[in-house]
């Protein structure tokens, strides 16, 4: 069952799968399309899964459960990741790298391999202070609270001194 987003409650589990580029704006409107289809009709174990989705930065896609309805069961999840796969083949992008790190360059998001981000925080072209996307959070709470925060509050800060 497709649900806003936004009223999804702070427990409620998300994934996040960034796109190792910026989806157009036709991209955009047909990978929404998309979404709002699979979700209107994913399901565990029969039971309808209450989920939203939302796109930041032309980027991101990040899907939420409402786990206190019904928990996203193994086949559920496996159904998600073969739906996500499928987005990858059609507009040719990656979506499931989770070696990749994506950052803030002023109002611009930049996507580096984790050894580049390494060598950076080396060389010091970024800091504790850049903004960075902690996709590793688990539920709507902390992806509004913890998922866009200075690299030193995330876990990217061990290479950030």
């Amino acid at each position: 069952m497709l649900v806003d987003f936004n009223t999804l409650p702070e427990e409620s589990r998300v994934w996040i799968y960034q796109a190792n580029r910026s989806f157009n704006e036709a991209e955009l409107e047909d990978i929404q399309n998309k979404l709002n289809v699979f979700l209107e009709n994913w399901t565990a174990h029969g039971s309808d899964l209450q989920a939203g989705f939302t796109i930041k930065y032309k980027r991101f896609i990040v899907i939420g459960v409402n786990e206190t309805m019904a928990h996203a069961s193994g086949c559920s999840i496996d159904a998600s990741v073969k739906f996500i796969q499928q987005l990858e083949q059609d507009y040719n992008v990656d979506l499931m790298d989770k070696m990749n790190v994506s950052y803030k360059q002023g109002e611009y998001v930049a996507y580096k391999s984790l050894t580049d981000f390494r060598k950076m925080a080396k060389d010091k072209a970024v800091s504790k202070n850049t903004i960075v996307f902690n996709n590793l959070v688990a539920n709507v709470g902390e992806f509004k609270e913890n998922w866009e925060v200075p690299a030193s509050e995330s876990w990217h800060g061990r290479f950030v001194k």
